[in-house]
């Protein structure tokens, strides 16, 4: 543990964006009703103002690796934290709609930046057989947010008529804190080596990040990283993934571990969680100590999730996520559809675990391992755009469907989808625990999709 201090160091506190994606993103649910009824918002645009954080997401996602490229991945991660503060303060103190729209917003692409450049630095500083546990750590993070977010919702709750307010204030702290943090972490040796050419620097850092791998080992593995950097690709020259054959089938992968990691409905449940326990006729309190419940669940889960993704494998764990989430989404569909209530926040529960075991455990790691170094930052934006373009999307609809839909219509059209995944899971999505980056590189590249 000792000899590896700097590695877990270093990890842990660029997981810490995931904490304030976790909070900023979940935070919303225990404000957004009181949103609603202070400014009289019909249920269209109340689903712009709840949603709007995601479309900023979208923005964050598909513009961060930009700078995580041109900057560094330890400068990007540090104005991750400014914006999360600015965010918050703007959002408490905002007058009308559109001023709480816009700083919602500003924290969206603090959230979208983080989901590109935090898991890629976590991979491109853990070795090999600790990447899963280590770039797992910001989903964790994530969920540890969700938790605290609706806990202190839960505390703030009924504190008073802006108590709404004091919910999104609060995540400045936490803001301030991650900020000062990332000012001592190390540059990614990844970055150093190919995009600014320094192996010198590079190596210094893998020297700090393998404590006790022999000089001729680091010297080896400095020269596979250089070599990645200097395939004769188009992608090479910087202009843009879609275009290189050689990353269709991880842009095939990172695109639908991201659809389907939305279409289980998972943004939709955590967003709207109170309402949704309010549905089967819990009172407005209830509800809310019911939201702590998915926090507690998700967070058990992801530690599980945790400890078997660099023992079972990436797509195990993707296999046994889709069961449950067929499962309880399922039951979920024919609880309403019966009027057997008393089952929803059981089932609910069990979907949470089927998730934080099996996307909510895969989906950054995965991202994050499948993209060749040259490329990463644009696939990884790539995967993060995807999977927040559906989660904006679905959050956005989501009040209008409730509003028309019965809810098992809508449990059962998420059960569908991931029947849909667990078909693709089983027939398209290889194994990656375990294998260097630049030997994945290989791997992916000499595959082909059967289409």
């Amino acid at each position: 543990m000792k000899e590896r201090y700097f590695l877990y160091r270093s990890a842990v506190v660029a997981s810490l964006a995931g904490f304030l994606f976790g909070f900023d993103t979940v935070v919303i649910s225990g404000a957004e009703q009181s949103i609603q009824a202070l400014w009289q918002l019909s249920d269209g645009m109340h689903g712009v103002a709840v949603s709007m954080a995601l479309w900023g997401t979208v923005l964050g996602a598909l513009l961060g690796g930009w700078p995580s490229e041109r900057f560094g991945r330890k400068r990007t991660l540090l104005w991750i934290g400014v914006l999360y503060l600015v965010s918050a303060v703007g959002s408490a103190l905002a007058p009308e709609i559109f001023s709480f729209m816009f700083f919602r917003f500003v924290g969206g692409i603090g959230v979208g930046v983080s989901t590109v450049a935090a898991p890629m630095y976590i991979s491109e500083i853990a070795p090999p057989n600790f990447r899963g546990r280590l770039t797992g750590m910001f989903q964790f993070n994530i969920v540890f947010g969700i938790l605290m977010a609706f806990f202190s919702n839960s505390l703030i709750r009924g504190s008073g008529d802006n108590d709404w307010r004091w919910m999104l204030a609060v995540m400045a702290f936490p803001a301030l804190i991650y900020a000062l943090f990332c000012i001592g972490l190390p540059e990614s040796p990844r970055w150093l080596i190919v995009h600014r050419r320094n192996r010198a620097a590079g190596l210094g850092v893998l020297k700090k990040v393998n404590p006790g791998l022999p000089t001729t080992e680091l010297e080896r593995l400095a020269d596979e990283i250089e070599a990645s950097g200097n395939v004769p690709d188009n992608a090479r020259r910087g202009k843009g993934v879609s275009r290189s054959p050689r990353l269709l089938k991880p842009l095939f992968l990172a695109f639908f571990i991201a659809f389907f990691n939305q279409w289980s409905g998972i943004n939709a449940i955590l967003y709207y969680a109170p309402r949704i326990f309010e549905m089967t006729g819990l009172a407005t309190r209830a509800a809310l100590l019911q939201s702590v419940g998915i926090g507690i669940t998700n967070l058990i889960f992801t530690f599980v999730g945790l400890w078997l993704i660099d023992r079972l494998g990436r797509r195990t764990l993707l296999l046994i996520g889709s069961f449950g989430y067929i499962l309880s989404l399922g039951l979920t569909a024919w609880a309403f559809a019966t009027g057997r209530f008393a089952i929803v926040p059981v089932c609910i529960f069990a979907f949470i675990a089927a998730h934080a075991i099996g996307q909510g455990a895969v989906i950054w790691v995965f991202i994050s391992e499948i993209f060749p170094n040259r490329q990463r930052a644009a696939g990884q934006a790539f995967g993060s755009f995807t999977h927040w373009f559906f989660a904006a999307v679905i959050t956005l609809l989501f009040p209008v469907m409730a509003g028309a839909l019965q809810p098992q219509m809508i449990f059962g059209l998420f059960c569908g989808m991931m029947i849909l995944q667990l078909l693709w899971v089983l027939f398209f999505v290889p194994e990656t625990k375990g294998i260097s980056l630049e030997k994945m590189e290989n791997k992916l590249h000499g595959e082909s999709i059967s289409l």
